[in-house]
């Protein structure tokens, strides 16, 4: 086996990736709900690596999870809270903001690739699982799949490119909908938006996302992704202002109370509503 076919299938603690008639698929199996933590971040971003080199020999990527409970709930916020403990306010603030900013350089990775991006997406697509759905070009959702940003309940906002990208693709009223009021949405009413392109009988997303990857396989490549520089620019000076705004919040007292009281909520689903 050669080291470029090495690149194609692979698996890590936290996902696996392989290439399939033209289609990459990148599974997310890091239980309880692929809490994106140090140790997902870290596969990720050797995931976008391969990602760079796998381009010529794909035309389509599809992301999605192995884990029953949803997609992904979001960033890992038992482990930030345990990383957090002991340390000054500067401290904090500077450890959260390297993360993020190595958050953002995959997600924009994603966000920015030349093959045409899929999230297959099911139950609980939360926080940052929601904000990498959002880097995709499509997210295609089973019946239950359930959007939600629950980060104002922590005293912060969306730290990991979700206003800018929820701007760009819907409207404000959306967004502000979402954002200030913390509620999930169910995949009718993310279609109804204009977030979701399609909604898939439960447990069909997989198969309908390979359908549509299939289709999208047909194209020249050019063309396709002229066609996406065109209609998905990343805006680059607001995801750099989103982090700004997270880290200035992340300083206050009150926000590290809030993950104390995550971290020790003993239910199975924490994140939920």
């Amino acid at each position: 086996m050669t080291a470029s076919k090495l690149h194609l299938h692979e698996k890590t603690k936290t996902l696996s990736w392989e290439l399939k008639d033209g289609t990459i698929e990148l599974a997310l199996h890091h239980p309880p709900c692929n809490e994106i933590g140090t140790a997902m971040l870290e596969d990720l971003e050797q995931f976008v690596t391969a990602l760079e080199a796998a381009g010529e020999k794909a035309a389509a990527l599809i992301v999605y999870s192995r884990q029953e409970a949803g997609f992904s709930a979001g960033a890992d916020l038992r482990e930030l809270y345990a990383a957090s403990l002991g340390l000054t306010a500067a401290e904090r603030v500077s450890g959260v903001r390297a993360f993020l900013e190595r958050v953002h350089r995959v997600l924009s990775a994603i966000d920015g690739s030349p093959l045409t991006t899929i999230a297959a997406v099911h139950g609980v697509t939360f926080g940052g699982g929601f904000e990498l759905a959002l880097a995709c070009d499509l997210i295609i959702a089973d019946k239950m799949a359930r959007f939600c940003f629950p980060e104002l309940r922590l005293g912060l906002i969306p730290g990991f490119g979700g206003i800018p990208r929820l701007r760009r693709d819907i409207g404000n009223s959306v967004v502000r909908d979402l954002l200030l009021t913390g509620r999930s949405i169910n995949a009718a009413k993310a279609m109804a938006t204009g977030l979701v392109s399609q909604v898939a009988a439960e447990g069909e997303a997989l198969q309908v996302a390979r359908a549509t990857a299939a289709q999208a396989c047909k194209f020249d490549r050019t063309a396709s992704m002229a066609a996406k520089r065109f209609l998905k620019p990343i805006p680059h000076e607001e995801l750099r202002r989103e982090i700004d705004v997270f880290c200035e919040l992340f300083e206050r007292p009150a926000v590290m109370e809030g993950l104390r009281k995550f971290s020790e909520n003993t239910s199975a689903h924490p994140y939920l509503p």
